[in-house]
């Protein structure tokens, strides 16, 4: 019982990290979004915080059946303090855009982890989460392309950006990867390398705006 119950905790630790770096990243999409580059940009970015809202309230009431709750959920009105604080510190357009891709690459693998585990209290909830967040990422991915072909200070600025979330992004993988609880659970299979996974994403990234400027 000891085993299920760290195991139990841990999981509802993991959905709320997630539920709390979508809710953040929801937020900061229709503050920022508000003012993208274009009004193609703020559009897609207002619709992009919809998704990411939506994804955050259903993983928030997820955690509130584990811990058993019962009856009508509590209204979110603020994150519980897990989102990274790069996440919480984005101000701009070229952040945002670094942050979203950075954040959903990351949560993406999680939430893959989750799913090979094959457990039955887990499966159903993240399934249709997981094909709706391929969309995040290929959005994201976009926009970071531009932002590294772009010419003058931006690219750098971009990769500044990056340098910020990276840290706090593999930190937290290492540290899902590394848990006990969750493997011995069986909420995450063992031998899970979600950090390499992470940095071979991130440098495919960088790699690309490499091979243009080769070009």
């Amino acid at each position: 019982m000891a085993e299920q119950t760290a195991g139990l905790t841990s999981l509802v630790n993991l959905i709320e990290r997630i539920a709390d770096n979508k809710y953040v990243l929801g937020d900061r999409l229709v503050e920022v979004g508000i003012s993208g580059p274009n009004l193609e940009a703020t559009l897609s970015a207002i619709a992009m915080a919809q998704g990411e809202l939506g994804h955050a309230r259903l993983l928030y009431n997820w955690s509130f059946d584990l811990k058993g709750l019962k009856g009508k959920k509590p209204e979110i009105a603020s994150q519980s303090g897990k989102a990274f604080p790069q996440v919480v510190a984005i101000r701009n357009w070229i952040e945002l855009i670094a942050a979203l891709y950075t954040v959903n690459v990351a949560l993406e693998l999680v939430l893959k982890a989750l799913l090979e585990a094959n457990h039955a209290d887990v499966v159903h909830r993240i399934h249709k989460l997981l094909k709706e967040q391929k969309e995040h990422i290929i959005y994201s991915r976009g926009w970071a392309q531009q932002l590294l072909a772009d010419g003058g200070t931006i690219p750098a600025r971009f990769n500044e950006s990056l340098d910020k979330v990276l840290p706090q992004a593999e930190a937290w993988l290492q540290s899902v990867e590394d848990s006990a609880d969750l493997i011995s659970s069986g909420y995450l299979p063992s031998g899970t390398n979600l950090v390499a996974s992470f940095q071979k994403q991130i440098a495919e990234l960088r790699s690309a705006r490499t091979a243009v400027n080769a070009g």
